[in-house]
């Protein structure tokens, strides 16, 4: 599923305005903190670490409206521990918003 980028672009260009260095680097700092959760989240084995992990990564997709990233993320929450079809959907749309060129 493509990745509706409005949200997520419209909130970068709010917090940087035109200053496109600034621009990358808070795509970066997104990307970091989501792989960050991704990586929690990948190696959660009970249901509190599987959930809270789910919804502190859809609080940051929802900081930076990466809407696809937040759906993914409540489908991860009421989802089972380490469910690899979650997590390889997860990793998929990070990697897609960080190679996605802000227009």
């Amino acid at each position: 599923m493509s990745m509706d980028y409005g949200s997520f672009d419209t909130a970068i260009k709010a917090a940087s305005g035109d200053d496109y260095a600034l621009m990358a680097e808070l795509r970066h700092s997104f990307v970091e903190s989501a792989r960050r959760q991704l990586s929690l989240l990948s190696r959660s084995r009970c249901d509190a670490n599987w959930q809270y992990t789910s919804w502190r990564l859809k609080g940051l997709a929802a900081s930076f409206g990466a809407t696809r990233l937040m759906e993914l993320a409540d489908m991860a929450s009421v989802g089972a521990p380490g469910d690899p079809v979650v997590i390889r959907d997860i990793e998929a749309a990070i990697i897609e918003i960080e190679t996605h060129e802000i227009s």
